[in-house]
């Protein structure tokens, strides 16, 4: 007797969002079933890798995930061509850190120079973030999605403290939003309804709940990505349908697994495979949350959550 497998319908859908322009655009998003559950329903678009860049060089990085980029990161320019031409990127995260006030404090002038330099060198889509720092990123992303007019890229992230700057800044411009919250379903939604009362398009906006590492929380974000995608796919809730964001690399390459020694904890095996291996499960658990954009740094890590991908689509 052959099995069939039973089937769920849903009423709601993920907004399908398209990010670069010309024959580089790339859609995300658009499944109107949980995550890779294909044999229920459409989902048309694979979910997106991208690789993360800076605008300085990764000093604070482990040294495990700095040697893949050992000659290329002391220049965006170069790093973000290495990722497309010899890694086959098919999105780079331009991160500016060196603008943060504790860091090199550079200035949105700056950050202008870097964006136009890097969309200059490549043809794949371009994220642009900053340093995380609320009050510096309202000047920074304004003048970044200023630089980076009608290039259609992701422009983010516009946190509760300065979303209206940078929503004004993100539509402006013609780009896509990223909207990050606490780890918190509430807030999430909360600050979705302020953006597009401003009159941004609900569908051009990337939902970033937060992330967290494998051993460091992941089972609560897992938890509150999951909530989210059942309310946009259960309830047809149109303030949660929007496609997630796990910015998996600047959570994992921090924590105690991936930057201990070898000599200091011999007992937990190779560093590097280790490192690596930690990025690439972090980075499928928030994929099958309902992840549907992903930023990550180690190259093979990246290889290993393309082919689960593969496998699962």
């Amino acid at each position: 007797m052959a099995f069939t497998p039973t089937r769920e319908t849903y009423s709601g859908k993920v907004y399908p969002v398209t990010v670069g322009t010309g024959d580089s655009a790339i859609t995300f998003g658009g499944e109107n079933v949980l995550p890779f559950n294909s044999f229920e329903g459409s989902t048309p678009n694979r979910p997106l890798v991208a690789f993360e860049i800076q605008d300085v060089p990764p000093s604070d990085w482990p040294e495990n995930v700095q040697k893949p980029f050992a000659g290329v990161s002391d220049d965006p320019v170069k790093w973000a061509k290495y990722c497309q031409d010899e890694l086959k990127a098919k999105a780079i995260a331009l991160r500016l850190i060196g603008t943060h006030p504790d860091r090199e404090n550079r200035s949105p002038e700056d950050a202008v120079k870097t964006v136009k330099d890097v969309l200059a060198a490549i043809h794949i889509p371009l994220i642009i973030l900053g340093s995380n720092h609320a009050e510096k990123d309202s000047s920074v992303l304004i003048a970044a999605a200023e630089a980076a007019k009608d290039r259609n890229c992701i422009i983010g992230k516009a946190q509760e403290a300065n979303y209206k700057t940078i929503a004004a800044a993100a539509m402006a411009n013609n780009h896509k939003l990223i909207a990050m919250s606490e780890l918190d379903i509430n807030l999430s939604k909360q600050l979705n309804i302020l953006i597009t009362q401003m009159g941004f398009d609900k569908e051009r906006v990337i939902t970033d709940p937060m992330c967290s590492a494998l051993g460091y929380g992941l089972e609560y974000t897992y938890s509150v990505m999951e909530r989210i995608r059942l309310a946009a796919l259960t309830q047809n809730d149109v303030t949660m349908q929007q496609p997630m964001l796990g910015d998996v690399g600047m959570y994992v390459w921090k924590i105690k697994e991936t930057t201990a020694s070898e000599a200091d904890l011999p007992q937990w095996g190779a560093s590097e495979e280790r490192g690596i291996a930690w990025e690439a499960e972090t980075a499928t658990a928030l994929l099958v949350a309902g992840a549907e954009l992903l930023i990550m740094r180690h190259p093979r890590a990246v290889e290993a959550v393309e082919k689960i991908i593969e496998e699962l689509i």
